[in-house]
């Protein structure tokens, strides 16, 4: 299992539009592999505000068919259609994890 993470810089106060574009499922979560989908908004950051989109995925390879698809192509171009004047996106950076170790809840049994 692994876990892409796509960190994202955003003009100060200017968090809830990118927040708003994650709010509903897209075509990633319809993706052979595809297990979770988690978008992580940093608190208490000074100069800028950050959100962390995170997508766990069965393995590496389901992540990488993701990538070259024409959905993720369509999705990240609909952000450049924006003027980049115009854009409350400051940077992004993409890193990626393989999940060494992941605890749930213990179950109780009755």
């Amino acid at each position: 299992m692994m876990t892409a993470v796509n960190t994202i810089r955003i003009q100060k106060g200017r968090v809830d539009e990118i927040l708003a574009r994650f709010q509903t499922p897209k075509s990633v979560h319809t993706f052979e592999g595809f297990i979770l989908m988690e978008v992580l908004k940093k608190e208490n950051s000074p100069d800028y505000d950050e959100i962390k989109v995170c997508t766990t995925w069965e393995d590496h390879s389901f992540f990488e068919k993701w990538l070259e698809s024409r959905a993720s192509q369509k999705a990240h171009a609909q952000k450049s259609e924006q003027k980049p004047e115009d854009s409350p996106i400051l940077g992004s950076e993409l890193t990626t994890f393989e999940v060494a170790i992941q605890h749930k809840p213990a179950t109780q049994e009755v």
